[in-house]
């Protein structure tokens, strides 16, 4: 029989994420970021691995963050403020070969200084397609995370277009290999913006981190 507590808690995970959403900002360079008096959850991640679906799934809306059939659209910290309590910050993608190597450097350097000291920045959930797992640019943001001591956890994407067998593989290597990351969650999260898998489950930890 559930507890008392339970139902407080999911009422408040619904209460929560129905609340308006709108976009804030968004900031090409440290100065022009909000002021740090919300709680802030950011997502980063490869520039084709859904990031924008998958935040809008979260934030119940359909296209809030940008969707685009040309990977690297999303060119700086765009924050949304959900119900006045907290902040969803969208990082730049990376990872895209067509952007230019100036363009890389300055969103690499962005991220970096984004990351460097942002005390409400509660934690960056990291992207990974389920198909694929890790790439060599995911593992320069995890390293890059560790070093900054920033609180990380992996969230695979696109897991409707997977078997189970494969899903469960991915996510056997990707927990063994968190092993070596310090600022790393032990355990993925598995979900899908088309399903709706897993967007419970990340709701639920957003609300976790942060003190409302």
């Amino acid at each position: 029989m559930p507890s008392e507590k339970q139902p407080k808690t999911n009422d408040f995970i619904r209460w929560l994420f129905a609340q308006e959403c709108t976009f804030v900002t968004g900031a090409a360079q440290v100065d022009s970021l909000p002021s740090p008096t919300l709680p802030e959850i950011a997502f980063a991640g490869r520039s084709n691995v859904g990031k924008s679906s998958l935040i809008n799934a979260l934030l119940g809306r359909k296209n809030l963050a940008r969707m685009s059939h040309t990977p690297g659209r999303t060119q700086q910290l765009n924050f949304f403020l959900l119900g006045q309590h907290l902040y969803i910050v969208d990082m730049p993608g990376y990872g895209y070969a067509a952007v230019s190597k100036a363009k890389i450097k300055l969103w690499s350097q962005l991220i970096q200084d984004y990351l460097k000291g942002r005390v409400p920045l509660k934690r960056v959930f990291l992207l990974i397609d389920s198909r694929h797992g890790f790439k060599s640019s995911d593992k320069t943001i995890m390293e890059e995370l560790d070093k900054a001591a920033v609180s990380y956890q992996i969230v695979l994407t696109k897991s409707d277009k997977s078997s189970a067998e494969e899903l469960a593989a991915v996510t056997d290597a990707i927990t063994q290999s968190l092993k070596d990351h310090p600022a790393a969650f032990p355990t993925p999260l598995l979900t899908s913006s088309h399903t709706k898998e897993g967007i419970d489950s990340l709701r639920e930890a957003i609300v976790e981190l942060v003190s409302l």
